[in-house]
């Protein structure tokens, strides 16, 4: 066995006894020394409030003091469900938001076995495999390469899975397509941390490893790499939260979720896809002709009402028609509006900046007479890609089609104001 093979074996198995003991940090006492940072002495750390009583004039009475954190207002409840899960999802409400950015606290999560504990200051990013140097960095390592900070969405590739299978009237925006955030993300390029290590001109794939409990690992193109590809250590201008990948992730703009592993320990340089486990008995796409789609990595170009939607009672009047756009391909060039159930259709406002791989923003202003409709958005991207009628995807996808619903969503209005999905 060769020294660099070795130094590989060495770093694998270091890595997985890091990930180990992490899940063991908090049943030991820390030591003095070792003690998790204090808030600075004075500080008050504010905790959501009742709402005051209606009887309370807030012009007449103090308000509260300044506080270590800050919580939202006691009347702005914005949750992510279900909750509880170890294995499953728990769902961005983006019926309740506005803009683009997601809060940090509401991207969705995707779990395989939970939520690791990972000390930062033991965290170890191994590179090996077709490489000239096997290498390990830490944190801190990653924080002296040059920085970059871009926009981008992260959408699971079984988001509208629900909607597609089991359509309910009572589905929100989040219960359809929860599974997708849009954020700023900071790290460095992945490109950067592979020409240190010096990537062989054999190498055409890397494996990307998790350091959760299911070490969940995912082939990666060597030219996604080299393309977009962000090792990613903060979101929306702070340390990802550990939900989302703290201490680090990889982001592959545009691919679908699972490709961006999660807590990040291990990429190996290799010559032809891995095939592992969650490649083969998972994230494959069944389609109508029987066989499979493998590997299919990009996004497609998606939209959604996000307002007026379930489970909002509207009045006759002018109405804001709102929602997000987004696809994998790079930018969104036009979304379009219908309140006729799409016999008619017409073009909406896009927010700018419109950027490549992010959400677009769309707005419309909609006069309703109080009949009842049906309004829906259709997105088209850079290439000319046209997200599809319901329809027209099952007929090219089939109805045991397991990923990347893209279809085009719909609200009912009835004649009382009340909108409900349109199954």
């Amino acid at each position: 066995m060769s020294d660099g093979e070795n130094i590989s074996r060495r770093a694998v198995i270091a890595g997985a006894a890091i990930t180990a003991s992490a899940a063991l940090l908090k049943k030991l006492p820390a030591r003095a020394d070792e003690q998790a940072p204090q808030a600075a002495p004075n500080a008050v750390a504010q905790t959501p409030a009742a709402p005051p009583p209606s009887t309370v004039d807030p012009f007449t009475v103090p308000g509260t003091p300044t506080s270590a954190t800050s919580v939202r207002s006691p009347f702005e409840n914005p949750v992510r469900t279900p909750t509880g899960v170890l294995t499953g999802s728990s769902l961005t409400p983006h019926q309740d938001l506005t803009g683009t950015l997601t809060p940090a606290d509401l991207v969705f999560e995707r779990h395989h076995s939970g939520v690791p504990a990972i000390d930062p200051r033991k965290y170890k990013l191994v590179v090996h495999g077709l490489v000239d140097h096997n290498m390990t960095f830490t944190l801190d390592d990653l924080k002296r390469f040059p920085s970059v900070t871009r926009v981008y969405f992260l959408e699971c590739s079984g988001n509208g899975r629900a909607a597609y299978r089991d359509p309910k009237p009572e589905m929100t925006p989040q219960a359809i397509d929860g599974m997708c955030s849009n954020g700023e993300w900071t790290g460095v390029a992945l490109g950067t941390i592979l020409r240190e290590a010096g990537v062989k001109r054999s190498a055409t794939w890397l494996l990307a490893e998790g350091g959760d409990a299911a070490k969940l690992s995912r082939s990666i193109p060597i030219e996604k790499a080299f393309d977009d590809a962000i090792v990613a250590y903060a979101f929306n201008g702070e340390a990802l939260r550990p939900s989302v990948g703290y201490p680090a992730r990889l982001l592959l703009p545009g691919y679908e979720g699972n490709t961006c592993i999660k807590w990040l320990r291990r990429i190996k340089l290799i010559d032809q896809p891995n095939m592992s486990k969650d490649e083969t008995s998972k994230y494959t796409d069944p389609l109508i002709s029987g066989v499979a789609r493998q590997f299919s990595f990009v996004m497609d170009a998606k939209s959604i009402i996000t307002t007026p939607s379930f489970p909002k009672t509207i009045e006759p009047g002018w109405h804001e028609i709102s929602g997000v756009a987004w696809s994998g391909r790079g930018k969104i060039a036009r979304v379009e509006v219908s309140t006729d159930g799409g016999h008619t259709w017409t073009d909406a406002e896009l927010q700018e900046p419109v950027l490549s791989k992010a959400y677009t923003r769309f707005r419309q202003m909609w006069q309703w007479n109080g009949s009842a409709a049906t309004i829906m958005s259709r997105a088209t991207d850079q290439t000319g890609y046209v997200q599809p009628t319901r329809a027209l995807f099952e007929s090219t996808r089939g109805k045991g089609t397991d990923y990347h619903y893209n279809y085009i969503r719909a609200w009912n209005v009835g004649r009382d104001g009340k909108v409900v999905f349109a199954v």
